[in-house]
């Protein structure tokens, strides 16, 4: 046996099988297991090819890629399946419709592959490292030592506001997560969800029709109400402005990536330690890499409360295992409960802030 992590590529373009072979091929720990040009024939050769993860295309003749997930998750619920979709509102809902089936990740193609050389950088960025991450043993991840000693701050007991923080699967943890959110939260929801322009939008309005509490995407100077949820958008930073009368608002722009996101969790996470200080519940979910873990640092340090999830209900531990393995979290639950610990956790500290001072003391 070879070693490597064996891909099968469904597509219907004959070029785009080509890139994707070249690009996986090219890679010193990835090979390609078979290509197929539709869904029928694709799941045809999964038993006998044995791959380890598949690319699968959405727009395909005979058995396009939903049809196909569907199929596939019943008879490998198991196997990794990364949509490779397009740019667009049309690619953007039927990827988030393939996330909620059961699809891993994405990649989107590139708008121009008559470029060849500036296509298959661009695939290659994205695509290798999500292939590698869906198939790595958790034991294998590893990630760069903190910039600074973390000292924790007293925690303050309060709650102005949650961040949450998601990347790979974080579609549909999102989904759970916010589903156990009240209409009456006493607190407004920023998120960043790692995802490129116009999937913000359509995710944003997925969401808002499946949960109780009301989710919006974010524009700059949006007031931030309490029982609101904010997704920062696509390909723009997210942070929170206050006017001088002390009234927090919403601001999004183009500066650079930082941990090569935008939006950036650890952008949010540091505006928010500096406009609300330690009065913060943090919540990190399944994603690659480690962004939110510097941000997560800023706010232990003015006393704020961190949650991540747990290994076993991530489809990707990087983002909050970076946190928990840096000592960074005050909890560490399975997705399942995340959403009531987050109600609990305001519920607290309302209680404690309406308790009388002789009860208190």
């Amino acid at each position: 046996m070879s070693g490597r992590t064996r891909v099968l590529i469904v597509d219907d373009s004959v070029v785009i099988r080509k890139l994707l072979s070249d690009i996986i091929s090219a890679d010193p720990e990835l090979e390609v297991a078979g290509v197929a040009s539709n869904g029928k024939i694709a799941l045809q050769r999964i038993r006998p090819l044995r791959p380890d993860i598949v690319t699968l295309d959405i727009e395909m003749p005979e058995l396009d890629g939903l049809g196909t997930l569907e199929i596939l998750r019943r008879e490998h619920p198991d196997l990794p399946v990364v949509m490779f979709s397009t740019l667009t509102a049309r690619g953007a809902e039927a990827t988030l419709s393939a996330l909620s089936l059961g699809a891993s990740d994405y990649v989107t193609k590139p708008a121009n592959v008559g470029n060849v050389g500036v296509a298959m950088e661009r695939v290659r960025s994205e695509l290798v490292p999500k292939l590698k991450a869906l198939c790595r043993p958790p034991s294998r991840l590893t990630f760069p030592p903190l910039p600074t000693p973390v000292r924790a701050g007293t925690p303050t007991g309060r709650v102005e506001v949650i961040v949450i923080g998601a990347s790979t699967g974080g579609p549909n943890a999102l989904a759970d997560v916010l589903a156990d959110l009240p209409a009456t939260l006493p607190v407004p929801v920023l998120v960043v969800q790692h995802m490129p322009a116009v999937f913000t939008r359509f995710l944003a309005d997925r969401l808002d029709h499946a949960c109780a509490i009301a989710v919006h995407e974010g524009a700059s100077g949006q007031r931030i109400e309490p029982g609101h949820v904010y997704i920062a958008p696509g390909d723009y930073q997210m942070v929170v402005r206050r006017n001088i009368a002390g009234i927090a608002s919403l601001s999004v722009d183009q500066s650079p990536p930082v941990n090569f996101c935008r939006p950036s969790v650890d952008v949010l996470f540091s505006s928010v330690a500096a406009h609300y200080g330690g009065d913060v519940v943090a919540a990190v979910l399944t994603g690659m890499g480690h962004d939110g873990r510097d941000g997560c640092v800023a706010l232990k340090e003015l006393g704020a409360h961190v949650i991540t999830q747990d290994e076993a209900t991530s489809v990707v531990w990087g983002m909050p295992g970076s946190v928990a393995s840096a000592g960074l979290a005050d909890e560490v639950l399975p997705l399942g409960a995340i959403g009531s610990a987050l109600v609990e956790r305001v519920e607290r500290a309302r209680a404690s802030r309406a308790e009388p001072a002789s009860v208190r003391a």
